[in-house]
């Protein structure tokens, strides 16, 4: 699990290489929220999360990334349990801040309208005019 990246992933570099090509800026990693969100718009008060689909369990039935081990399941179930659970504690704690969190799963960075959603809805957020 050593080997396991906590930043800086591919997916989460794509999303930072669209957003930032598309004119918006943002800082990264902050330490001073729930759960130290990967993307953050301050000026927004928008945060994004690019969750790996396998240790965030992504709960789309069609995700074949949310595979499960076939070993070990005494370690694996409450692990994942326990990662589903804290990040619900997270987002609702930035909801309660007044913050506006949006995810994107890994599995969704291969269609590009799930970035340009993205794009188009942090353009659309009320306090970027």
């Amino acid at each position: 699990m050593a080997l396991v990246k906590g930043k800086n992933t591919k997916p989460e570099l794509k999303v930072r290489r669209a957003l930032h090509a598309a004119g918006l800026r943002y800082r990264l990693q902050a330490a001073d929220l729930p759960g130290r969100p990967d993307i953050v718009f301050r000026s927004r008060r928008v945060v994004v999360f690019v969750h790996g689909c396998f240790w965030h369990r992504h709960p789309d039935p069609a995700c074949k990334l949310t595979r499960t081990p076939k070993s070990r399941l005494d370690f694996w179930a409450p692990k994942f349990d326990s990662n589903v659970a804290r990040d619900a504690r997270n987002h609702a704690s930035l909801r309660t801040l007044g913050w506006t969190d949006i995810v994107i799963w890994e599995c969704e960075l291969g269609d590009p309208s799930t970035i340009e959603a993205l794009v188009h809805s942090l353009h659309q957020h009320p306090s970027s005019r």
